[in-house]
């Protein structure tokens, strides 16, 4: 699987269940640790929880390998680590407070804007 087609299941995977403000962010020229960023909001721990083990179900079903999983037991920022693409999903008051995309600048951004 390239990982512009894991960026895209990602994403599809987040969307599945309604994570909000989807971001991209292609990071291979910033970074050797990964070419992909994906940052997206859940709106409560359970959320966030569903979110990141839809993206993980859903990549596995698409024979993607899953290198890691952290913060799940919390569920206000689960990180899933596919390799070429890193997933953050977080409760909107932890992203702004990390804003990870602010850290990240020079990569070329695309966002997804989801009303609810």
């Amino acid at each position: 699987m390239t990982p512009e087609t894991m960026k895209k299941a990602v994403v599809a995977a987040l969307e599945d269940i309604k994570a909000r403000d989807i971001t991209t962010l292609n990071v291979k020229k910033l970074t050797s640790m990964t070419d992909y960023m994906v940052i997206a909001s859940g709106e409560s721990s359970r959320q966030v929880k569903a979110l990141a083990r839809n993206v993980v179900d859903k990549l596995k079903q698409a024979g993607a390998e899953i290198v890691g999983m952290e913060g799940e037991e919390t569920g206000e920022w689960v990180l899933v680590d596919l390799g070429n693409v890193i997933v953050h999903v977080m409760h909107p008051a932890v992203r702004e407070y990390y804003n990870l995309e602010e850290l990240w600048t020079a990569a070329p951004k695309k966002i997804r804007k989801i009303a609810g």
